[in-house]
């Protein structure tokens, strides 16, 4: 769990030795200073972090923090700004985007929570994204094409990561989708003020710019175009449908009525840019980041001084506010959002809950809905709810607990969403969603895979993961290469003979007939193997209690500026909400990173070894991961450098018994 807001303002957490209780005095002299009886010797041993193994995409988080505070070096000609963007597009092609709206998992799950407060991983990314934008970065388009094409069934943030990673894999696509402009949820799902409409376009065109990626939009596969017809002129099909249909209140009456309507549709007509004001009085059942986003545009769009009109025509696209001039808006007398969970523990992210307070909406936490009130014409006035837990996975209402009743013109649900299965049946597995493998293939239909939401609605992130996934599944059988599982650690993983090769530093080949009579020794003076070095990264992820903790000093985290409208003046401020950070602070904050499981060159090992037999490689050998190494000759195990390593890259190892 990330470090409240409250104690980072109040109290400046750091690492302890020593916690609350303890009594027994250690002799670490005593420790330090005997060898080490089972004759090992340090190893370097490379882990995936934590924030990494957090994150659904799996990006090399811990790799484009390097880069940016100056740890990894680009190749010569390339600046630090492009090496970062091609590091962290290597998993995910929209760091813009993910950088302003991803609730950031690889944060709570980083080790310096465990110090004093996250690594603003989301700012970097934001930063990187937006320079890339700037600066005009593009894709590499150099992959050769293989002659093979797939449809791509939706271009939201799955069909497009899906398209560009097959494209770096020289394979063609074709994207079907049913709206005007790509990008899905990130378009019509989210406002605006939340994804910068330059930003997610460019970084859509980004993708359309490689090449041999075609695009048919406002073309639904099953009611435009025969599903057939697309299997005929291609050699697969991707599913990236999203899920366009919302869950509703599992109560008495709701689909009945009128005006209870899901937040799916509320939020796209608003980016259709079809809906430019509401009700006066906005009710949204919820709690996660949907909910947030419909109480805030219902804030910022308000209502109508003389409102007449039923405000569930405008969302079902049954009218249209396009003509309309907003001037004339006036604030909404009730926005009320209302949550099963604490404050604390809403799935929404805590910046978010606390701006929408700020812009003067009503929360309303632990409490459950069990009654739609309605007026003679069967519409909803208000809806009754009771104080509630959480117990057994279900909301249970509390004996003697209060009932509240809240006023509603529109009752939004943001409480779950489904797919719109409709002339793809065959496709539903009844829940409308669609089966999936571990590799992400169909099951029972032949060449036909699928990513995102369709399979489970999650992140953005979520859906971007998944197509890595089943675009290497795609290329695999294209190329009849079995592949029963993935690795454990299934992200994109540093790789240090890629990095030898890319500094000019390749390994010789190696020729069995002239080591074998040497029984694989004496590494350390050959070039056919990384001397001393182990990658345990598709196995292992490191935890706080392998790193030394006490060498991080506080560091406050750089925030990002926010542009937080008051209750007063959020009306019609559509103005972005995430600043992006300046690079002196991108590059700072970059540096509270701890690089679990890696090495950053601290020197500490180099410093504090009493026989002087860890020493830094030669200048024209090093490189990130290749930095220290051992003189066994002068090793005595005192395990000194594995106690001073910050990251935990330092094992005690090839020892025994």
């Amino acid at each position: 769990m990330a470090t409240s807001k409250q104690d980072m303002q109040e109290n400046k957490l750091n690492y302890r030795r020593f916690k609350e209780g303890d009594y027994i005095t250690k002799n670490f002299g005593k420790q330090i200073f005997n060898e080490d009886k089972t004759y090992k010797c340090p190893t370097y041993v490379h882990r995936t972090p934590p924030c990494q193994g957090s994150c659904p995409s799996g990006e090399d988080i811990r790799g484009y923090l390097d880069i940016v505070r100056g740890i990894e070096l680009p190749p010569e000609g390339v600046s630090m700004q492009e090496y970062a963007f091609r590091r962290s597009t290597d998993a995910n092609p929209f760091p813009s985007m993910m950088g302003r709206v991803c609730p950031a998992p690889c944060q709570d799950g980083c080790n310096r929570n465990q110090v004093e407060d996250f690594v603003g991983i989301n700012s970097v990314e934001q930063y990187i994204g937006d320079t890339a934008f700037k600066e005009g970065f593009k894709f590499d388009n150099s992959a050769e094409m293989t002659g093979k094409k797939v449809a791509i069934i939706g271009g939201g943030p799955a069909g497009m990561a899906a398209a560009y990673q097959l494209r770096r894999k020289g394979i063609a696509s074709t994207i079907f989708d049913d709206h005007k402009e790509l990008g899905g949820m990130m378009r019509y799902g989210i406002p605006g003020y939340r994804t910068p409409r330059d930003f997610l376009d460019n970084e859509c065109q980004r993708i359309l710019d490689m090449g041999n990626i075609e695009t048919r939009m406002e073309t639904r596969v099953g009611r435009d175009v025969e599903l057939a017809d697309v299997e005929k002129e291609h050699d697969a099909v991707l599913w990236a449908l999203g899920c366009w249909t919302g869950r509703g209140v599992p109560i008495e009456g709701w689909d009945e009525t009128p005006n209870c309507v899901s937040a799916v549709k509320f939020l796209e007509q608003f980016n259709k840019g079809e809906m430019k004001y509401t009700g006066k009085k906005v009710l949204c059942i919820g709690g996660g980041d949907t909910s947030i986003d419909v109480v805030s545009v219902s804030r910022r769009i308000g209502t109508l001084a003389d409102y007449s009109e039923n405000p569930e025509t405008v969302v079902n696209g049954d009218s249209s506010h396009a003509d309309h001039d907003s001037s004339k808006n006036v604030p909404c007398d009730l926005v009320t959002l209302t949550a099963l969970f604490k404050k604390e523990e809403m799935t929404a992210a805590e910046h978010e809950v606390e701006d929408a307070t700020i812009e003067g909406v009503q929360i309303m936490n632990e409490v459950m809905p069990v009654e739609i009130i309605r007026d003679a014409d069967g519409r909803a006035t208000g809806m009754k709810f009771v104080d509630s837990t959480w117990e057994n996975n279900a909301p249970v209402a509390v004996e003697g607990g209060k009932e509240y009743t809240v006023e509603a013109d529109i009752i939004v649900a943001a409480i779950g969403q489904g797919g719109d299965m409709s002339g793809v049946e065959d496709f539903n597995n009844g829940r409308n969603l669609m089966d999936a493998d571990n590799l992400f293939r169909v099951p029972g239909k032949e060449n036909h895979y699928v990513c995102g939401d369709i399979v489970r609605p999650h992140l953005l992130t979520t859906a971007i993961g998944q197509a890595y996934i089943a675009s290497e599944t795609i290329e695999n059988d294209f190329n009849n290469v079995e592949m029963k599982k993935r690795p454990k650690v299934d992200v994109h993983h540093f790789d240090l003979t890629d990095k030898l090769v890319e500094t000019g530093l390749n390994v010789d080949s190696y020729d069995a007939d002239e080591h074998k009579d040497d029984g694989q020794r004496g590494t350390d003076s050959d070039n056919y193997a990384i001397h001393n070095y182990e990658d345990r990264s598709e196995q292992e992820i490191i935890t706080s209690d392998e790193l030394f903790l006490g060498h991080f000093d506080y560091e406050a985290r750089n925030l990002r500026d926010t542009d937080v409208p008051s209750s007063d003046e959020v009306l019609g401020h559509m103005a972005e909400r995430q600043i992006s950070l300046e690079e002196e602070k991108a590059v700072a904050e970059a540096g509270r990173c701890m690089s679990c499981g890696m090495c950053f060159e601290c020197d500490n090992c180099v410093i504090y070894c009493p026989q002087d037999a860890v020493f830094r490689v030669k200048k024209d050998s090093k490189t990130l991961g290749r930095y220290v190494d051992t003189d066994y000759t002068k090793c005595i195990g005192c395990h000194i450098c594995s106690d001073v390593c910050p990251t935990g890259y330092i094992d005690m190892a090839l020892g025994v018994a």
